[in-house]
């Protein structure tokens, strides 16, 4: 089946699920005389982000996730009687449940009434725009629970407010941004208030000399890039599209340029933050570097929305290359690969990418694309600087590669040629999605010291090629972290513990190795359980303090990336 088919499918089904949803967010108040409503932005904007989406559409709309379209629901919760019946336990050390409980209490009428007063129509209660923002558009994880009222500030006073009136009726609160975390950031296990940051997407300040912009948290990662474009600047952090600059903050993602540009905590020079009791925190100046006192900045960032929401974000800007070479190579073994990232590495290259795509990955595109491929283990490459460097660059890896069994070198300076090579990395994920339809994936996100990563991946392959599971290897080797594609039938509990049980065995071998359960993806739900083991519970314990300083009330974004069973 041609990718571009299944694109076509998928944007009709996603096209005709968000066009229902923007009509029904016009609604009057609802049968219980609760409000009800939403800007007529507010629902064009849906429409756009769904098309915008499309690969993220196949991700996260297996069959079962439109079928939201038929289904029944109940008017504020979920029931979760089933689930208790089952004595589900979330987070916790060795947890492998997926649906996460919270204690759900009703939200006060008043504090809906004062957020109405706060943001006139930019507030909702329809059930199928909480039901959108309670369930995770690419991620499995789910929750018993969905947000009671969600919210759309246009200003940081405005989510200075919210906080505020959440705070005195100590009501959950859950930031979102671009909704493309696949950790179960964006669930609300406790009901209340969703703050959708989509509205606040200014690019407020522009210093083209000093190489930085100040944002709202809300603009794409894109988006910027595509108005930074005429300066001859950018952006360097490539997440998945769709992505945030407030969502990439508070995960610390980063993506394929990281080994170049670090990630998002090198590229943020200072926030705005809202506390939970409301007040507003600038946490640096603009200077590029500072000593002065403590680094809330990088508190900040990663914190997963529990400490406060960010509303302005300085960012560190780059000069658009002037030349760059994406160069591909194959190898007959992952190992053989990874030793080759590694050795590229250590001769002091400094390549923008090197990313990883195994045999599995390759044959999924040769389905997805009808191309022929060679589906053996490869490598891609980009080198970036003055054309004579950019080739002397690429010379030297194509030595490199030589003596570790890499063959068939090709390289590429012309843009549609680079455009096509690249396009294979762009649309790995979609093209597993399309070997294994009806499936979901379950993407880990291991990271070692780069002297391990091909111990890890070679032991993790053995796993991964006797497993019954389609999985997947993608790995941003330059910096010794790697995903694998599990593929998975969410309605065979057979098949979903078995992805769990790789993950889990990828996850401790990288612990082993002094690694991290999450690179780039962030903790949410999904990776709790694995912090204590990776951090110890004194760590835990440091953490849990600071969050209850600043949220003695525990309203930010609950049951996320603090473990539930640890308290000091």
């Amino acid at each position: 089946m041609a990718l571009a088919s299944l694109f076509a499918r998928s944007r009709r089904t996603a096209s005709t699920f968000f066009l229902r949803s923007s009509r029904q967010l016009h609604s009057t108040p609802n049968k219980n005389g609760d409000v009800s409503s939403i800007s007529a932005q507010k629902g064009r904007r849906r429409i756009w982000w769904s098309r915008s989406l499309v690969p993220l559409a196949i991700g996260a709309a297996s069959a079962a996730s439109f079928a939201v379209l038929s289904q029944s629901y109940p008017s504020i919760s979920q029931s979760s009687s089933a689930l208790d019946s089952k004595g589900v336990k979330v987070g916790g050390k060795g947890s492998t449940e997926l649906v996460v409980k919270g204690e759900y209490k009703e939200v006060p009428k008043e504090l809906v009434a004062e957020l109405k007063t706060i943001l006139q129509d930019n507030l909702t209660t329809d059930y199928d725009e909480r039901y959108f923002h309670g369930k995770p558009q690419n991620s499995f994880h789910k929750s018993v629970n969905i947000p009671d009222v969600v919210v759309f500030p246009r200003s940081e006073e405005e989510v200075s407010k919210i906080l505020k009136s959440c705070n005195k009726y100590k009501v959950p609160i859950v930031p979102y941004g671009g909704a493309t975390s696949i950790e179960g950031h964006t669930l609300a296990p406790k009901g209340g208030v969703c703050i959708d940051m989509s509205l606040m997407k200014r690019v407020k300040a522009l210093h083209v000399e000093d190489m930085d912009v100040v944002v709202e948290p809300g603009i794409g990662w894109q988006e910027l890039n595509e108005q930074l474009e005429q300066y001859g600047l950018f952006f360097p952090l490539d997440p998945g599209p769709g992505a945030t600059i407030g969502g990439m903050c508070a995960t610390r993602c980063s993506g394929s340029l990281a080994v170049r540009y670090g990630t998002m905590r090198d590229n943020v020079i200072s926030l705005k933050v809202v506390l939970p009791n409301g007040d507003v925190v600038k946490t640096a100046s603009r200077a590029r570097k500072s000593a002065a006192g403590y680094d809330l900045t990088r508190l900040i960032i990663g914190s997963e929305g529990t400490l406060g929401v960010i509303t302005e974000v300085t960012l560190r800007l780059q000069k658009i290359p002037q030349h760059s070479v994406v160069a591909v190579c194959n190898f007959p073994t992952v190992k053989d690969a990874a030793d080759v990232a590694i050795a590229t590495m250590m001769s002091g290259i400094q390549v923008s990418r090197v990313e990883l795509l195994d045999e599995v990955l390759i044959r999924a595109l040769n389905m997805a694309n009808g191309k022929n491929l060679k589906e053996v283990p490869t490598l891609m490459f980009e080198f970036i600087g003055t054309e004579a460097y950019a080739r002397e660059q690429t010379q030297i890896v194509q030595e490199i590669a030589s003596k570790h069994n890499g063959s068939d070198f090709v390289f590429a300076e012309e843009s549609e040629a680079k455009k096509e090579l690249w396009k294979i990395r762009k649309e790995a994920l979609w093209a597993c999605y399309a070997m294994a339809p009806g499936h979901e994936a379950m993407t880990t996100d291991v990271c070692v010291p780069l002297s391990h990563l091909g111990e890890l991946i070679s032991r993790s392959k053995k796993e991964l090629d006797a497993s019954p599971l389609l999985c997947a290897v993608i790995a941003h080797a330059g910096d010794g972290n790697f995903h694998t594609c599990i593929m998975f039938d969410p309605n065979n509990e057979e098949q979903r513990k078995e992805a769990e049980r790789l993950n889990n065995l990828m996850v401790h071998s990288a612990l082993s190795m002094d690694g991290t359960c999450t690179g780039e993806h962030g903790v949410g739900t999904g990776k709790m359980k694995y912090l204590e083991k990776e951090h110890g519970i004194e760590a835990l314990q440091t953490m849990k303090k600071i969050k209850k300083a600043l949220d003695p009330n525990d309203i930010m974004n609950p049951a996320k990336l603090i473990p539930p069973h640890v308290c000091y």
